[in-house]
Formats: C-alpha cells, sequence, structure tokens
C-alpha cells in the first residue's frame, strides 16, 4: 500500500509539472520582428525596424534593448524599461546618433527608426526584452537589414507566364463548360423527341388498332 501511494504522489507531481510548464510555455514572454525578418533598403534612406513584445501573464518592468551585430561585437543601440501595461517606457536611452525609438506601449510596439541608412549599416539588429514578472523570462528577435544602391526589379517574365497559363486554365474550364451545357441540352432535346415519337406512334397505333375494329365489327351486307 505504501508503494502505491508513493506511485500516486509521483504522478500527481509528475502532472502538476506538466500543467506547470504548459502554462508558462502558452503565456510566456515573447517578441516578434514581425512575419518578414529582413528587408532590402535604399542606401541613404530612412529604415524601420520592427520589434513588438506579447505576454498573456502581464508584464512588469519589462527591461528591453537593441543591439547591432558588427562582425561579432554587439553595439548596443538603445534601451528602455516599461513599468506596466499602457505605460510609456522610462529611462530610455538612444546610444547611436542616427537611431530613433518609435515604440508605443499602447501597441507592446518597441520599435526603432534607423536614418540615413549606409552600407556600414547592413546586417542583424537583435530586439531583446526582459520581464521580471515571469521570473526573468527573457527573449530575443532578429531582423536583417541589406542596403543595396537600387531595388531589384521584379522579373515580369515570369509573371507573364504564371498570368498565361492560369488564363489558359480558366479557359479550358469554361470550354469543358460549354461544351458539357452543349451536351446536356442535346441528349435532353433527343429525349423529349423520342418521347414525341413514342406518343405519336402509339396514338397511330391505337387509331388504326380502332378503325380495324370497327371494319372488324361491321356486318356482311344483307343482299
Amino acid at each position: 500500500m505504501a508503494s502505491m501511494d508513493r506511485s500516486g504522489d509521483v504522478l500527481h507531481a509528475g502532472l502538476a509539472v506538466v500543467l506547470l510548464l504548459g502554462v508558462w510555455s502558452v503565456g510566456g514572454l515573447e517578441v516578434s520582428t514581425g512575419k518578414v525578418s529582413s528587408i532590402e533598403a535604399m542606401n541613404g534612406s530612412t529604415v524601420l525596424i520592427p520589434c513588438t513584445y506579447s505576454s498573456c501573464i502581464g508584464i512588469k518592468d519589462l527591461f528591453f534593448n537593441w543591439h547591432y551585430n558588427d562582425n561579432g561585437t554587439m553595439l548596443k543601440l538603445c534601451e528602455g524599461e516599461i513599468p506596466m501595461e499602457g505605460v510609456e517606457p522610462r529611462g530610455l536611452s538612444v546610444y547611436h546618433e542616427r537611431v530613433e525609438f518609435v515604440g508605443s506601449s499602447k501597441g507592446n510596439n518597441i520599435s526603432i527608426l534607423l536614418w540615413n541608412i549606409t552600407f556600414e549599416d547592413q546586417g542583424e539588429y537583435i530586439c531583446f526584452a526582459r520581464n521580471p514578472k515571469e521570473k526573468n523570462r527573457n527573449h530575443s528577435a532578429t531582423f536583417t537589414l541589406i542596403v543595396v544602391d537600387e531595388l531589384r526589379e521584379i522579373d515580369s517574365s515570369l509573371t507573364v507566364v504564371i498570368v498565361s497559363v492560369l488564363g489558359g486554365v480558366f479557359g479550358l474550364v469554361i470550354f469543358l463548360m460549354v461544351v458539357k451545357g452543349l451536351v446536356v441540352n442535346f441528349l435532353l432535346d433527343g429525349g423529349d423527341k423520342n418521347k414525341e415519337c413514342l406518343v405519336n406512334s402509339g396514338n397511330d397505333n391505337t387509331e388504326n388498332g380502332l378503325s380495324g375494329a370497327k371494319a372488324d365489327t361491321k356486318g356482311t351486307p344483307k343482299a
């Protein structure tokens, strides 16, 4: 009995740990740079480098910062702290002359702008956040900036091929639908004609039969 009780206690403890881990993974802090994690931008332009945070548990004194990966050396761009939901960052510090913080706590946004970019600005930008409310759980996301002389033109030939193929498919479908409609109408018309032929044939036979019957029933004329 004692061994069974111990087994039950171990099972209950295991279930509790699993449930706690599940809650932690579902409600844990996450930061994201969006569905597109890289962008090509013209030399000399201004670029928005996006980042948002989320936590189902909520935040308190959320710490965040941005770093630029300069060939393995992490250069700090800015940092700040958000006291609670809906409150703007405090203690905001920017360490790069062409970086501007444009985030807002109302949208869980901690994005930055990078002004007048150069080829030296190309590389990875890391958004980091830490939430003391979740026992200092932290998370980071990376956004890649590619600087070019001119933006690449979309290959129109591929677009033309795709449109042509789709047009051919739609044309074939429409053609098949028209042929199907014609065949169905032909079959229906043929069926109606057959019915008419059968009815007419039946009427003729009936009339012939009746007239023949009448002829047969006539008596032999008396002399």
